[in-house]
């Protein structure tokens, strides 16, 4: 079923995949999701997992009404014919105790073939099954996220500096993991492991979430493409409906000065600013 875009200012795909929202995490870019949401519009959206933090959860409730807000927008889209997709992650791994159900028109499975538009196979999965430290060594999972908490609060203060400088947002937490040679071979690995996932299950690509890490691009004959997060990056992937991928970075708007979006985006710019203005503070 075709939904048809609110206004000119609407972009409209075939398909829309997004991940690690991280809700329950003072992280999570919620006002910035809410606005991509209101922008974008699709046949089918499928939510690659880490959508809910539910390990922060159990730490330290923090649910404020604009994650409130995602949801609604979520489950109002799909009252209005659009198909949503829930793949779980490891940080919302209590939603696999129900693969096939559905709530509230959001059906939850543990991975998909998605076939595109150009009749291309995409393995759609999370990731984390492939991630030696998450499936083997719980603890120290618990404290690597402990520690990206961390890299997460001081990203949000050079944020806060950096708009009143005048200067473009630049995220401190991915230059770390840049520059960490460890944490460089493993993006590399992981990308390797999950795209011969993709080949054993007769796949062209893969498309999945897990490490945060936006891209797409051809290993050994398989497409791999990662949604990247809505904490740092703030990026989706979208199939247009020639089955063409593209990768959105909606993070941009957070540099642009007010004055240069369109005037549906200048409000709720200023409003996502501020909050994290009076977060940093």
């Amino acid at each position: 079923m075709t939904v048809t875009p609110a206004s000119p200012d609407v972009r409209h795909f075939r398909t829309l995949f997004i991940s690690d929202v991280h809700l329950g995490s003072r992280a999570a870019k919620a006002g910035f999701l809410i606005d991509f949401l209101r922008h974008h519009e699709a046949e089918t959206i499928v939510l690659v997992g880490d959508i809910v933090d539910g390990w922060r959860l159990k730490r330290n409730w923090y649910w404020p009404q604009a994650f409130n807000d995602v949801t609604q927008k979520l489950l109002r889209k799909a009252r209005k014919g659009t198909r949503i997709i829930y793949i779980p992650g490891n940080h919302d791994e209590f939603l696999r105790d129900f693969p096939g159900m559905h709530f509230g028109g959001v059906e939850v499975a543990d991975r998909i073939i998605h076939e595109a538009a150009d009749g291309k196979r995409y393995l759609v999965l999370h990731g984390d099954e492939f991630d030696v430290v998450v499936r083997h060594a719980r603890v120290v999972a618990y404290l690597g996220d402990w520690a990206y908490d961390a890299a997460i609060a001081i990203n949000v203060v050079f944020a806060a500096i950096r708009r009143k400088l005048g200067l473009p947002y630049w995220s401190f937490s991915s230059w770390a993991k840049q520059q960490v040679k460890t944490a460089v071979n493993f993006i590399g690995e992981f990308q390797k492991v999950v795209a011969e996932e993709a080949r054993r299950n007769g796949a062209d690509g893969v498309i999945c979430g897990h490490i945060h890490h936006a891209v797409i691009a051809d290993i050994d004959g398989i497409r791999y493409i990662n949604s990247g997060d809505w904490v740092e990056s703030c990026t989706a992937i979208a199939e247009h409906h020639d089955g063409t991928m593209e990768l959105i970075t909606w993070q941009q708007m957070a540099s642009a000065p007010v004055e240069a979006l369109p005037v549906s985006r200048r409000g709720l710019a200023v409003e996502v600013r501020e909050a994290a203005d009076a977060e940093a503070a």
